[in-house]
């Protein structure tokens, strides 16, 4: 018995409550800041200092920054869609309206405890409602019970007659509190994972539960008949078996139906219809919200009724045109409700267009962009990737190794130490960009020459800048070329300037290496700046990833030349004009960008998996604490250019096919260390991420070994060890998730953990079974596909991590029989920071 828990109502990532988790939340300032602010708005509508829709509309708006949890169920595929759902064996019960909520459970537990102790034992947790004016009540549902049953069950022992009778949805929410507002919590049992029906335990007393209906000799729980109005038994109206809830008396869709709907009782009166909470895994309330905001905000007094009309007419296309479901939805911004609803039938009266007008799907479209930005990991998670793990992948990842190679250590000296990670992966584009013609062979013994681009992806205000400095000064040199080249280009322009057209003019200069390119140019200019390179590499610096654009082009260009950048592939154009550029190139372009997380996220989201990302080198900068002293820079002086000089000289006359051993060793192990972590994590989107990151970490190498007069150093391996996880932490913290929701085959591949990919096998006790296997996986946000699960497994037995035994000797073609041991294995991927 387990249930969810995730960000918030918005978002339908969720993944398994822990105690951990639970109380983490409970105890965030976000949750206790945010009930604060509620109870302020509450005693402002008691002092009569706010109306009762403004006061409506506040909280709502409160309540949707509040994490929740599902304690219906949590879901197969980490998504919080009722398709998804596997109960968990427990339901909410709300008791709204109270006006000492505290003092009513304290009355009530203590009648629970004299005349009922059976049904306080089922009770798990009480907790007063953000609101302030209610209870939510969480309880174990007694065997053989459906959610709506366990709702009447729970409102006769407590005796009320005002519950919700429509709750039949698994993937409710419920609001996270403040740990004060917690009246009660029985955490064992809350958190204890067992099967859902087998809470009855408590409740088997003499084969009864007292005047409640009673309990098969199954166990199972049959409710007390009470006839409808025809005289029919209530059972007849669910058209279907004992619990079941197949097709309503009115016609209505199954709640097996996707929808969620429930139609109206029998009788067709009492509880009102009750209709999806959510539209395609959207809640409402964030649709409107946004629909709102497209129409330019909530009206003011007088315009509120032709406001609502508008608002409905949308509305009909996402609530099947049903003027009663949105009646249930939409706000009435203080309007009378009973105008309001007249508003609404009058705008399902109109005529409408079969096409869904693009503001609602702009709208839906926009929630969907946020939700994405939500769902990818966290930016700011300090602990993503479980960093402060030792056995983790990525422990202490945004600390370097304590040796460094000289180069790297020279050139991060005079940097403060929060921005030293960030400009030792950001020097390496222009490093690579002083060679030329020269190659490394890879593992696959394809030939690369050091094509190195690199992002700095940071909050606003971290502190971007670091990487100039150190970047200016390995550039030194060829600006200086540049600028030589550069007078030649200008001296000759207006030399053509200055004759008429129809006079012959000198032919373009040859040798016009220019290698420092301004990202703002055209394509033309591009290929043509490329030929005249001679084979040696542009290099650009952009502060704005967005720069980028300018080679945009019709139809994308500028992705393509990011890949071709990596692949040293051919591009060029052809032109008719005798005066136009047409020529095919190889792509030898260097580059750095720096750029914030969202806006990352959001320039690369169509393309997360066509290639781009993984191609590229990443880096950021830790957040620093509110209040934290001002970094200081060291001087960059004369002998700072003095110790760089011998590494460029270096660089610069390298030629040719340049061999190195120690990168290619160091180049298999990381690749050893990065297929035995992903086997342990089971992580698609890691192992997918990890082939290019290894051959970014080779060419980094390689560049360390030429610059270091071709010398291999040990340092040199460490680092370059560490650049790698370092690389891979911020692609997976920045595009993780995003990776595995864009692909078109999600369903047939693992889902990545949201928190990052953590070695599944040592969070598995020494002896564990497959289900053990696939309970860890579903709390890691993976499928549990048996399939998956067992090949998981077996790829481990084969592997030599574990060994297969057997429960009975007897049973051996049963796999729930088998249990599995942990064998000693060498973690070859643990990163030593000596």
């Amino acid at each position: 018995m387990s249930f969810g828990i995730s960000e918030s109502v918005r978002s339908r990532a969720v993944q398994v409550c822990t105690p951990q988790l639970f109380h983490q939340a409970a105890q965030s300032g976000v949750v206790v800041k945010t009930c604060a602010e509620i109870e302020d708005a509450l005693e402002s509508l008691r002092r009569g200092e706010m109306s009762k829709d403004d006061y409506v509309a506040l909280k709502t708006k409160l309540k949707a920054k509040l994490p929740i949890l599902t304690p219906h169920a949590t879901f197969k595929n980490g998504r919080r869609l009722n398709a998804d759902a596997i109960p968990s064996g427990l339901s909410i019960y709300d008791k709204d309206h109270i006006p000492d909520p505290r003092g009513w459970w304290k009355t009530k537990s203590q009648e629970l405890k004299q005349n009922k102790p059976e049904v306080l034992e089922c009770i798990l947790l009480v907790h007063v409602t953000p609101s302030l004016e209610g209870l939510r009540l969480v309880f174990v549902i007694p065997g053989g019970m459906n959610l709506a049953d366990a709702q009447k069950w729970m409102s006769e022992q407590l005796g009320d007659k005002d519950y919700d009778s429509c709750v039949k949805d698994l993937a409710r929410p419920s609001f996270i509190v403040p740990e004060d507002y917690i009246l009660f919590i029985n955490e064992e049992e809350l958190f204890k994972d067992r099967e859902a029906a087998t809470r009855s335990e408590k409740l088997k007393k003499d084969g009864e539960l007292k005047g409640n209906g009673e309990l098969k000799g199954d166990g199972a729980w049959k409710a007390p008949e009470r006839g409808l109005p025809d005289g029919r038994p209530e059972g007849a109206a669910e058209g279907g078996g004992a619990g079941a809830e197949g097709k309503q008396a009115d016609g209505g869709a199954a709640e097996g139906g996707g929808a969620g709907a429930e139609g109206k009782q029998a009788d067709g009166k009492g509880a009102p219809t009750c209709y999806p909470k959510e539209y395609q895994g959207v809640p409402y309330p964030v649709i409107i919200e946004k629909l709102i905001e497209l129409l330019g905000g909530e009206p003011q007094h007088g315009s509120r009724n032709s406001f609502i009309f508008t608002l409905s007419c949308y509305l009909r296309y996402l609530c099947d045109d049903n003027a009663e479901w949105i009646k249930q939805v939409i706000p009435t911004f203080g309007e009378d409700r009973k105008r309001a609803f007249i508003t609404v039938e009058s705008a399902c009266n109109r005529k409408q267009s079969f096409r869904m007008p693009s503001i609602v799907s702009k709208a839906v479209e926009l929630v969907r962009n946020e939700e994405m930005n939500t769902l990818s990991a966290n930016y700011d998670d300090s602990d993503f990737g479980d960093i402060n793990n030792p056995e983790s992948y990525f422990y202490h990842i945004h600390q370097m190794p304590e040796k460094l190679p000289k180069l790297i250590r020279l050139l991060i000296s005079k940097t403060p130490g929060i921005y030293r990670p960030a400009v030792s992966q950001a020097i390496f584009p222009p490093l690579a960009s002083h060679l030329c013609e020269t190659r490394f062979r890879y593992l696959d013994n394809v030939e690369h020459e050091a094509t190195i681009s690199s992002i700095l992806c940071a909050p606003t205000g971290s502190g971007k800048e670091a990487i100039t400095q150190p970047i200016n000064h390995i550039m030194a040199d060829i600006r200086k070329r540049d600028a030589e080249q550069r007078e030649r280009e200008r001296l000759w322009k207006d030399e053509c300037n200055r004759k008429g057209s129809n006079k012959d003019k000198r032919e373009r200069p040859q040798g016009l290496v220019i290698q420092e390119v301004n990202i703002d140019m055209t394509n033309p200019a591009f290929v043509l700046r490329m030929k005249e390179a001679e084979n040696h590499f542009l290099y650009s610096k952009l502060n704005e990833l967005n720069l980028f654009d300018a080679l945009k082009g019709k139809t994308n260009q500028h992705f393509r030349i990011m890949e071709l950048a990596f692949d040293l592939g051919n591009y060029g154009q052809d032109r008719v004009g005798t005066q136009s550029v047409t020529e095919t190139i190889k792509v030898r372009f260097n580059w750095n960008a720096c750029c914030t997380p969202k806006k990352c996220r959001e320039y690369f989201k169509r393309v997360v998996t066509d290639g781009p990302i993984s191609r590229i080198s990443f880096s950021t900068i830790e957040r620093r604490p509110c209040g934290s002293e001002l970094p200081v820079y060291g001087t960059y002086d004369a002998a700072f250019d003095e110790q760089l000089k011998p590494y460029i000289d270096n660089l610069v006359k390298a030629r040719g096919l340049v061999d190195c051993p120690g990168a290619r060793k160091l180049a298999q192990t990381l690749l050893d260390e990065n297929a035995q972590f992903a086997r342990l994590s089971q992580d698609v989107v890691f192992e997918n991420l990890s082939f290019r990151a290894n051959v970014i970490a080779y060419l980094k190498a390689c560049v360390l070994y030429v610059a270091n007069g071709m010398k291999w150093e040990k340092s040199i391996a460490d680092f370059v060890r560490w650049s790698e996880r370092y690389d891979l932490y911020c692609k997976l913290k920045l595009f993780g998730q995003m990776i595995y929701d864009a692909d078109r085959e999600q369903d047939s591949v693992p889902k990545t953990a949201p928190r990052g990919p953590k070695n599944m096998l040592e969070m598995l006790p020494e002896q564990f079974s497959l289900k053990d296997y696939a309970n860890l996986r579903r709390e890691q946000g993976f499928d549990d596909n048996r399939k998956r699960t067992m090949d998981a497994v077996y790829q481990w037995v084969s592997r030599g991590y574990v060994v297969k035994l057997l429960k009975d000797e007897t049973a051996d073609t049963d796999t729930d029989s088998l249990i599995f041991r942990k064998v000693h294995y060498n973690r070859s991927y643990l990163l030593n920071k000596e």
